[in-house]
């Protein structure tokens, strides 16, 4: 049996990390049967090595081996591809199609992206994985086929059952033996070594000298996420091998190489920022609950005052300054949110609500509080028309819609007057 290292210069693999080496040993043991394997991991972290191993050291190896992009073959032909089809099975099949289950007969086949096989095609591989067995598409005579099913995927096979997108049954029989291959992210210690594999492949095939990174360079190459993997680094150093001038690479320079290099920061800083935004709000509410409440108590008060004194000149003037206060138009001093007590906020969100009690009203008289005007009150047309605006208003509680109904205008009509008005 070859050992780990062997098999790395043999396959091209670079890095000693320990969860890589264990990924391979797995299939250096497995090799020698026929057991399926399912190799799982993010997608670019190299999970196409690990059925050519596992072809190369297994009885198989003088056998073909095919490898299927199952992701990228269409939906209505994938059963033709893998399993063939007979001559007028279906529209355009002017000859009978050998599939890859048929070819492959006696070697391996390497599904990638299994996990993107719709259903009905499910059902067929699995009876391949049970019993050998498949029937071409159009025909009804069951082949035998003797091949040996190597499987990748990098979704989340388990959430994927759990949405009924993949049958459980397939994938325990896929998954006999499963190996996973970490990210590139978790490999900091290979990462340095894999561009310079890469830095050096490009230089010769470009014919100019190996692009070096400075040491601050290295650090931020570790510290990067790397959300392509390998084939985004491997990008990654061909971009640099072919545009840099300069052959010695620091920090700065990479940066303008490396995507979203902002968005590394942890999400920590961002969950404190919202967490004390949201209590900076919570207190102005507070505040301006507090406020309202405050000056709602005053207008009953005063209110009170009106009908046991009858001050009527008194109490509109004390009414008007508090109800330019509630709506922004008053001078008075501001009460800090910070010394509101918390009893005091719990009661302000405890105000009960009540509706004030419809005033009857008479059929067929749109203008019936003109009536409260007191007739020795020599006014202008325009002074009326302020009057009856504002009793609609007070009456409707400030409703401009109910207000505007009762006056027999139109709601944006009502605004521009209180607009004009300065109400």
């Amino acid at each position: 049996m070859e050992s780990v290292q062997a098999i790395k210069q043999r396959f091209g693999i670079i890095g000693n990390d320990p969860k890589l080496n264990r990924a391979i040993e797995k299939a250096i043991q497995v090799a020698p049967t026929d057991i399926s394997v399912l190799a799982t991991g993010e997608s670019g972290v190299g999970k196409e090595s690990i059925p050519k191993i596992i072809h190369a050291l297994s009885h198989r190896k003088h056998g073909k081996y095919i490898a299927v992009n199952c992701g990228a073959i269409p939906e209505g032909t994938i059963d033709s591809e893998l399993f063939g089809h007979e001559k007028g099975a279906f529209t355009g099949a002017t000859q009978t199609r050998n599939g890859y289950f048929e070819v492959a007969d006696g070697g391996t086949i390497f599904l990638d992206e299994v996990g993107e096989l719709p259903l009905p095609t499910q059902v067929r591989l699995l009876r391949v994985l049970e019993n050998g067995e498949f029937i071409k598409v159009g025909s009804s005579k069951v082949q035998k086929t003797n091949v040996r099913i190597v499987a990748a995927t990098n979704i989340d096979m388990q959430e994927s059952i759990k949405k009924e997108k993949f049958r459980e049954d397939l994938y325990y029989r896929l998954s006999t033996i499963e190996i996973n291959l970490p990210p590139l992210r978790n490999r900091k210690d290979d990462i340095h070594l894999l561009f310079r594999k890469f830095a050096s492949d490009f230089a010769l095939k470009y014919k100019m000298p190996t692009v070096k990174l400075e040491d601050d360079a290295v650090i931020l190459l570790q510290k990067y996420r790397w959300g392509g993997n390998i084939r985004q680094l491997r990008n990654i150093a061909e971009q640099i091998s072919v545009l840099e001038q300069e052959r010695s690479i620091d920090a700065e320079r990479l940066k303008e190489y490396l995507p979203d290099i902002g968005s590394n920061l942890p999400a920590v800083i961002a969950d404190k920022k919202k967490e004390s935004d949201f209590s900076n709000e919570r207190e102005i509410l507070y505040k301006v609950l507090f406020d309202m409440k405050s000056d709602l108590n005053d207008l009953k008060k005063l209110t009170m005052k009106l009908m046991k004194d009858g001050n009527t000149q008194e109490v509109r003037d004390k009414n008007e300054g508090l109800i330019n206060k509630i709506y922004g138009g008053g001078d008075e001093e501001e009460i800090d949110a910070e010394e509101i007590s918390e009893e005091e906020k719990m009661e302000v969100l405890q105000i009960p609500q009540q509706s004030p009690k419809p005033t009857p009203k008479p059929e067929n008289d749109k203008y019936y509080f003109a009536e409260e005007i007191e007739e020795e009150e020599t006014l202008s047309l325009q002074d009326k028309e302020l009057e009856l605006i504002k009793k609609s208003l007070e009456r409707h509680n400030g409703k401009r819609k109910a207000a505007a109904e009762e006056l027999g205008i139109s709601e944006r009509t009502l605004y521009r007057k209180i607009k004009q008005y300065n109400l």
